[in-house]
């Protein structure tokens, strides 16, 4: 119950605190971040501010904000707030307090706010037991979990608790985060004469991964941990590395080495190197990119440089993009891999590309040519009088379940998009295409 006490913040312990615990938000006002659920505006901090909150699960990675949003709740709520970790807590624990929740409302019509941090933990027949009170109303059910609720979490409860999922925190909001907890005097780091080099700030936020936690912890061992010189610590990018534990990677998102790197990892797939498109694959993981732009470029390039030389190189893309979302990162990192690896090592045809951009360069210089009138729509009523589908032959009336037809408009008769190359499955569609002529 330490966590929700009110009395947290008193000056007699407020310094026996960890750094990540004392700058832990103590309103909305504060909360920095997550601007998809608790922005001005949204539900979720629409009901916190009125106390009329509903059950919740709050998902999403460690170090985003769900603990800090429960503990929120507690600061502002009229309801009497418990809370269980799922770790330490048990069938016998949860009675407790639904067995306390029930004499508050049926003595003093109070409603009780339980807040279970790492849900997930708890088994079938623990979650179950929570199920009569959240329906009925005796509990406002709480949870926290790093887990994807919708595998972890027993469908009723899923069903009757609005989920909310926090995203990883961007390096904005973490540098944000750091200069609050230097500049705060009372519960952060200002009463400390700290310097800090903006590359040092940089690194912390970037490094951290989008935890506060993380980065927090880091910012204190380094003030800590560095003497004074001239009554001023000096935190520079070698003590930031040393205190996150984590080496500053030559990788500037938004600049040219950004480019630079994709690049690399673009042409290594291109280029049928495997072990390239590994080792940038690596570069930009470790250096914090964004783990989706790595999935969008091998969809694309899946479909750009490998196309139908080997089709499964695209389904094994947006299957790594589809895992990506399922397990998040770290984990994601082995689909992601497995799917650079497979499309670094498929056969090659940009046939596909040529094919889509020669028809777009046909479609905007002849934005007149027309579709055939054996072609057009013969469904609605009057198509038969304009002579629409007239002479249209059904391919599957034929042998082989093909004929020979013009498709094209009249003025484009002959012309070739799609040239499939010897490489891989396009040589089976190759020879298929003619055979047909």
């Amino acid at each position: 119950m330490d966590l929700f006490n009110q009395n947290i913040y008193n000056e007699d312990n407020i310094q026996n605190k960890p750094l990540a615990v004392r700058m832990r938000p103590c309103n909305l006002d504060e909360f920095i971040g997550q601007d998809q659920i608790v922005g001005e505006g949204r539900l979720l901090r629409r009901a916190i501010q009125v106390d009329r909150l509903q059950s919740a699960i709050f998902y999403g990675p460690p170090g985003t904000g769900k603990t800090t949003l429960a503990q929120i709740i507690a600061n502002t709520t009229k309801a009497d707030f418990e809370k269980l970790n799922a770790v330490t807590s048990g069938v016998r624990d949860l009675r407790e307090v639904i067995k306390r929740a029930k004499e508050r409302r049926g003595m003093y019509s109070k409603k009780t706010v339980l807040f279970i941090d790492e849900i997930h933990r708890f088994n079938k027949s623990q979650q179950d037991a929570l199920l009569p009170s959240v329906e009925d109303g005796i509990l406002i059910l709480i949870g926290a979990t790093t887990e994807n609720p919708y595998f972890e979490v027993n469908s009723p409860l899923i069903s009757r608790s609005r989920i909310f999922k926090l995203e990883k925190l961007s390096s904005d909001s973490i540098r944000k985060i750091l200069m609050r907890a230097l500049e705060d005097k009372e519960r952060g780091l200002g009463e400390d004469s700290v310097d800090i080099t903006s590359e040092a700030l940089s690194h912390l936020a970037e490094v951290a991964n989008g935890d506060a936690r993380r980065a927090l912890n880091a910012l204190e061992l380094a003030v800590l941990t560095t003497h004074e010189e001239d009554g001023v610590r000096r935190i520079n990018l070698k003590v930031a590395e040393e205190s996150i534990q984590q080496k500053a990677i030559n990788y500037d998102k938004s600049g040219d080495n950004h480019y630079d790197i994709t690049s690399a990892f673009v042409k290594s797939l291109r280029g049928s190197d495997p072990d390239a498109a590994i080792f940038w694959l690596a570069k930009m993981i470790e250096a914090g990119e964004d783990p989706r732009f790595i999935a969008r470029r091998m969809i694309v390039h899946a479909a750009e440089d490998v196309g139908n030389a080997n089709p499964h190189s695209l389904m094994l893309a947006v299957s790594a993009a589809q895992s990506l979302e399922y397990v998040g990162m770290p984990e994601a990192r082995i689909p992601l891999a497995q799917a650079a690896i497979y499309i670094a090592s498929a056969p090659k045809s940009n046939a596909t590309i040529k094919a889509i951009d020669g028809a777009l360069n046909i479609v905007k210089s002849r934005p007149d040519a027309g579709v055939p009138k054996h072609l057009k729509d013969a469904h609605y009523s009057g198509s038969k009088e304009l002579e629409h589908g007239k002479g249209y032959k059904y391919p599957h009336d034929y042998s082989d379940n093909y004929v020979k037809q013009q498709y094209l408009p009249n003025d484009l008769v002959g012309t070739r998009f799609y040239q499939p190359t010897k490489n891989g499955y396009e040589d089976k569609i190759k020879s298929f295409l003619e055979n047909l002529k």
